[in-house]
């Protein structure tokens, strides 16, 4: 099916590219120029796109990036500043059955990182729970001193699977859940965890909240309850997981004082030119960071793919971010 995709998308891009070679000639006939000459002589980009794609299927998503983010803010107790998140999203592990040797270095990497904590942003299948069974020993060995959280992304709820039932869906999508908590992850479902430090006969909180997914995008369904995922979250800086970045506008903007919100589901839609993604015409905030006042949003572009098994311009993400205390 992927190599179906990535043949469509191969005939699209090729007719456009004929089409634009044949509008250069065209104005360059109206300078006097021969058009079948200037058409001959601009067919050579045509090898460009079938090039990045065999770069992209074969180099760059075997790469990763790790992207070093500090986020300063007075709500960051002095007792966690320097305090280290590793984020990873969208692992689609379908996208690494028979690369589970590149996933394995994947998963050395974060731990190398020596994070406090490590937090998944949801698509941990891309279509079903099966997925997991020969990569699930090699995610156990993701390990964190205030442990590994994780939330649902679209596809973690077997939507994209065709099943005889709903019924077996929806114990395929419990699966899912139940599968990472074997393997020692904290799934969030709206809800949070609180954690402590304790200095100088005090206690400090941070506090990590997630939610099922949530998103401003009508084909994608909402799970998600902010409100109630808040509740009982006492930490004075406080860290939301939510899948699908359109949740920031939608709802935590406007609706709370949520410091720093990880975000991931678009991908950069695995192809960027010049750090600049088509996916910016869907999604106001695709990849990266981004700041409105004392709130923050970091968007993860995943280490998996999804219908096109290529990256070009987007290596596979691992997102180190640092908080660090504005009073310190």
């Amino acid at each position: 099916m992927k190599l179906i995709f990535s043949l469509i998308l191969l005939l699209a891009i090729t007719l456009t590219l004929i089409l634009l070679i044949t509008i250069v000639a065209a104005i360059r006939k109206l300078t006097g120029k021969p058009f079948w000459k200037s058409f001959k002589a601009g067919l050579w980009i045509l090898l460009l796109p079938p090039l990045a794609l065999l770069y992209g299927s074969f180099i760059e998503r075997n790469q990763t990036q790790t992207n070093n983010v500090e986020i300063v803010s007075e709500n960051v107790p002095a007792t966690f500043d320097g305090y280290k998140i590793v984020q990873i999203s969208d692992l689609h592990l379908l996208s690494f059955l028979g690369r589970e040797k590149t996933l394995s270095k994947i998963v050395e990497k974060i731990n190398s990182q020596q994070p406090d904590a490590i937090l998944f942003t949801g698509d941990l299948v891309t279509q079903n729970s099966t997925e997991l069974d020969s990569t699930e020993k090699i995610l156990a060995r993701l390990k964190a001193p205030d442990g590994v959280y994780s939330i649902l992304g679209n596809h973690d709820y077997s939507f994209y699977n065709q099943w005889p039932s709903e019924e077996q869906r929806k114990k395929d999508a419990d699966a899912i859940i139940q599968r990472q908590r074997a393997i020692g992850w904290n799934i969030l479902l709206n809800e949070n965890k609180n954690i402590t430090r304790d200095a100088n006969g005090q206690t400090d909180t941070i506090s990590i909240i997630g939610v099922e997914n949530t998103s401003s995008k009508h084909k994608f369904r909402s799970y998600g309850n902010l409100g109630k995922a808040m509740q009982g979250a006492e930490g004075k800086f406080k860290i939301l997981l939510t899948h699908d970045p359109s949740h920031w506008r939608k709802e935590v903007l406007p609706k709370t004082n949520i410091d720093l919100t990880l975000s991931g589901h678009t991908h950069a839609m695995q192809s960027t030119f010049f750090g600049w993604s088509v996916i910016s015409f869907v999604y106001k905030e695709y990849m990266g960071l981004y700041t409105e006042g004392q709130q923050h949003l970091y968007v993860n572009i995943g280490l998996g793919e999804t219908m096109f098994p290529f990256r070009v311009g987007a290596k596979p993400e691992i997102t180190v971010i640092t908080l660090r205390s504005a009073s310190s």
